[in-house]
C-alpha cells in the first residue's frame, strides 16, 4: 500500500493537497446530492427501482459497499508507515471510525431481515463513497493530523468523542427497533415505536448524524466535516422521504413526530 502511494506522488505536501482536494469535493458533492434528492429518492430500500441497475441481495449489497470503509483504512493503519498513529488522539479517532464500520460491514448487513434487493447504481455509488472516504479519513489521521500534545482533555475534543459515543448507541439501539418491528413469518411495513422514534421518523439516521458531527468536532479538520456535511445532507433528505412516506401510507401515524430532529424537523 505505502509504495502504491509513493508512486502515486511526489511528495507528502502533494498527498495532502489532495486529502484537501477531495474534502471540498465531498462538500460540493453534498450540495449536488440534497439538490437532486428534491426530485427523487435515493433508490434503495423501500425506493427500490430497477431503472437504476440489476438488483443485488441486500445483505451483500450491505456487506461489499461499506467494506471498503473497514478494509482501506486498515491497510493503510496496518502496511504503512503512519508518522502520527503513535499520538492519542489520532489513534483514538480512528478507533471511532474503526467502531463504526466494523459493524457496519461485518456485523450489520448479516442482521438484515429480508430487505428488499440495492440497484447497481445505488451499490457502487457507496462502494466509490466508502473507499474514497475511508481512504481519506485514514490517510489524514495517521500521516497528517497534527493536534495540541492536551488535544484529549480539551473540551472539544471530549465534547465531540461524547457526541460520538451518543450517536453511535443511537443508531444501534434504532436499528434493533427496526430489524424487530416484524414478527417470523409477517411481512409489510409498521410503524417504529420505542427509543427516539417516539419522536422522529428516522432514529437511526438522528444517531448517525450525531455520530459524524461529533467525529468532526473531536477531529477538527476539513476531512471530518466534509464527511459529517454530507452525512447530514443525505440523512436528512432521507428521513424526510421517509417522515413523507409514513404520513401518506399510515392514516394513524403520530402527527407529534418530526422527521430526523426531534422537536425542530
Amino acid at each position: 500500500m505505502g509504495d502504491i502511494l509513493n508512486n502515486l506522488f511526489r511528495s507528502e505536501a502533494e498527498e495532502l493537497q489532495l486529502l484537501n482536494r477531495l474534502s471540498y469535493v465531498m462538500i460540493f458533492m453534498g450540495i449536488v446530492t440534497f439538490v437532486s434528492l428534491l426530485f427523487e429518492n435515493v433508490p434503495y430500500g423501500r425506493y427500490s427501482n430497477t431503472k437504476y441497475g440489476f438488483p443485488i441481495n441486500a445483505k451483500l449489497a450491505w456487506f461489499l459497499q461499506e467494506l471498503p470503509a473497514f478494509v482501506v483504512p486498515l491497510l493503510i493503519v496496518v502496511g504503512m508507515s503512519g508518522a502520527k498513529l503513535s499520538q492519542l488522539p489520532n489513534r483514538l479517532l480512528l478507533l471511532m471510525f474503526f467502531c463504526h464500520y466494523a459493524q457496519r460491514s461485518l456485523i450489520y448487513p448479516f442482521l438484515i431481515r429480508g430487505g428488499k434487493a440495492t440497484p447497481f447504481t445505488s451499490f457502487a455509488l457507496a462502494f466509490v463513497f466508502c473507499t474514497i472516504n475511508g481512504y481519506m479519513q485514514a490517510r489524514y489521521l495517521s500521516h497528517y493530523a497534527e493536534y495540541p500534545a492536551d488535544w484529549v482533555v480539551n473540551s472539544q475534543f471530549i465534547s465531540g468523542s461524547m457526541l460520538w459515543l451518543v450517536g453511535f448507541l443511537i443508531n444501534l439501539h434504532s436499528d434493533h427497533i427496526l430489524r424487530n418491528l416484524r414478527k417470523p413469518g409477517e411481512t409489510g411495513y409498521k410503524v417504529p415505536v420505542g427509543g427516539l422514534f417516539e419522536y422522529v421518523s428516522s432514529a437511526n439516521f438522528f444517531g448517525e448524524i450525531i455520530e459524524w458531527t461529533g467525529f468532526a468536532l473531536a477531529g477538527h479538520s476539513v476531512q471530518s466535516a466534509a464527511f459529517a456535511f454530507f452525512t447530514l445532507v443525505v440523512l436528512t433528505s432521507r428521513a424526510g422521504a421517509h417522515h413523507r412516506w409514513y404520513l401518506e401510507k399510515f392514516e394513524d401515524y403520530p402527527k407529534s413526530r418530526k422527521a430526523v430532529i426531534p422537536f425542530i424537523y
